[in-house]
């Protein structure tokens, strides 16, 4: 904590488990010492619900802001911006007061699903392609189409209450600052931006029952508020008139802090993140305006980190979350004896398919109803064999991502080249704790994994971010994360996946139904 080089920048990332406020120097490095996380509490119900209490959530970034702020002292005088990231997708009714009349509704709450396949319905499959080419996002209960619809529909009253419609970050910048604004990055993960023009989806919107006037303004990252309100800029002086950033989604945040947020240059390699942890990602950054000539790619979304930069990739409902469940429910050893057999394995020596939707599909089928089957098992099958067919499965999705995510930037960014390289940076807990999985990884998509060494990826883009825009560095390449090992593929063990991958496929379209 010494004479760290300036400015400092805090951030604050609203995580599904916790919020972290961690503060930065202007290389884009952790100050040791200066953190604080505290717990956020998803509630769940039997129906699908997911929410949060947005009480509950701003108290832990107040906590989490007053413990920074003591713990760095004299430093907190450095500080040159704040920068925020929450969980994407999330939304929140409030009155005309910015009094929160709802909870907070998260991506996971299932519970718009006959709402999502009834305006499906009514849409038709030309009229999905349409939204889904406008906005980047499928109709799904992920996204607030169908989530606001559910809401007129189930709860009425309190519905009728609701004066704006608005973010986590949205609340607390209202709050802190007594402005409400939205970043390009929060409202791509809506549903209900326009990718090509930037602006509210005035088509979508007429099929709900809300108005443009309960959005917040659109805003870049460029657009900082300056000036704290009376009361928080006495609790917070040293915050009281630096620049906040507009929140921003954290999936983008990661992307940037992964060393994957810049856009690609010709001909060379393209730098995906992939992120497992309690579920999964593949993300790369791209030409935004670009890419808007195009139509989107089936089963793909495309966000925003910002006016430039677009997010293309897939997310899975799948990662961690059954790894964990099947080291629990099997009574497997210690990790480290797990991870030997793994390594000497065979792949799909097993002779099992293991479609892995323990919490429905996202991309690329979208399937909400979709649910996880284990096929092939014999008496002779072994819990190791379920657990390895498991991640080959989990990654089999991601191969199937990944092709698209090279499909689509071909076809524009990349000329008629027929195998375009890509170097897979991988991040996340579940994926980096696991060296045969990420071999596994490798072997599956035929390209270099590497594993990240940066803790707080998140955070650290967040850092990165506001230090270009504050004119401190130019781009994010200026501060590139420290790699680890990196995993290259084997021809003949990624011919084994080849194989097992279309006989997945094969088994999904008798089950599910994929076209």
């Amino acid at each position: 904590m010494t004479n760290p080089p300036t400015p400092l920048i805090l951030t604050i990332d609203i995580g599904s488990s916790s919020t972290r406020v961690i503060l930065f120097d202007a290389k884009g490095k952790p100050i040791s010492g200066c953190s604080a996380q505290l717990a956020n509490h998803m509630q769940t119900t039997q129906d699908g619900g997911a929410i949060f209490d947005m009480a509950a959530i701003e108290r832990g970034v107040v906590e989490s802001i007053d413990q920074v702020l003591q713990k760095a002292d004299s430093l907190a005088n450095q500080i040159g911006g704040v920068a925020i990231a929450t969980v994407a997708t999330n939304m929140l009714g409030v009155d005309a007061n910015g009094i929160p009349v709802t909870p907070v509704y998260t991506y996971a709450d299932t519970r718009s699903r006959d709402v999502a396949d009834m305006l499906r319905q009514q849409l038709g499959k030309v009229g999905q392609t349409h939204i889904h080419d406008r906005t980047g996002c499928l109709i799904h209960t992920s996204y607030q189409p169908a989530q606001l619809s559910w809401l007129a529909e189930a709860h009425p009253e309190t519905f009728a209450k609701v004066a704006y419609w608005i973010s986590i970050g949205e609340y607390l910048s209202w709050r802190f600052l007594g402005k409400r604004q939205v970043s390009y990055s929060v409202a791509a993960w809506t549903g209900l931006l326009n990718r090509r023009h930037l602006c509210w989806d005035q088509e979508t919107l007429s099929l709900l029952p809300i108005n443009e006037e309960q959005l917040s303004p659109l805003v870049d990252l460029n657009c900082p508020l300056v000036g704290l309100t009376d009361g928080w800029a006495t609790r917070w002086p040293a915050l009281a008139q630096v620049p906040w950033f507009p929140a921003i989604g954290d999936g983008a945040a990661a992307n940037v802090g992964s060393g994957c947020g810049a856009l690609p240059e010709p001909n060379s390699p393209l730098a995906i993140a992939l992120t497992i942890g309690t579920t999964g990602a593949m993300r790369v950054a791209v030409d935004a305006t670009s890419l808007a000539e195009l139509p989107m790619p089936d089963g793909l979304w495309l966000y925003r980190i910002d006016q430039q930069r677009g997010l293309l990739g897939g997310a899975t409902t799948e990662g961690g979350n059954l790894y964990a469940w099947l080291r629990k429910s099997l009574s497997f050893p210690d990790g480290l004896s797990i991870e030997k057999e793994l390594q000497q394995r065979q792949p799909t020596q097993h002779g099992l398919t293991v479609l892995p939707f323990v919490a429905g599909e996202r991309a690329p089928g979208w399937q909400d109803d979709a649910r996880a089957s284990l096929l092939g098992f014999t008496l002779h099958t072994q819990p190791i064999d379920i657990l390895q067919a498991s991640l080959e499965g989990i990654a089999y999705r991601f191969a199937l991502i990944h092709k698209q995510i090279l499909g689509a930037v071909s076809s524009k960014d990349r000329g008629k080249t027929k195998s375009i390289p890509s170097t897979i940076v991988a991040s996340g807990g579940a994926i980096l704790s696991s060296p045969a999985w990420l071999q596994i990884m490798a072997d599956t998509l035929y390209q270099p994994v590497t594993a990240l060494e940066e803790h707080e990826i998140t955070a650290r883009g967040l850092a990165i971010l506001a230090l270009v825009e504050l004119g401190v560095i130019s781009d994010p390449s200026d501060c590139p994360p420290r790699l680890g090992a990196t995993y290259q593929p084997d021809p003949q063990r990624s011919q084994l996946h080849a194989r097992a991958i279309k006989r997945q496929h094969d088994f999904y379209q008798r089950l599910i139904g994929m076209v």
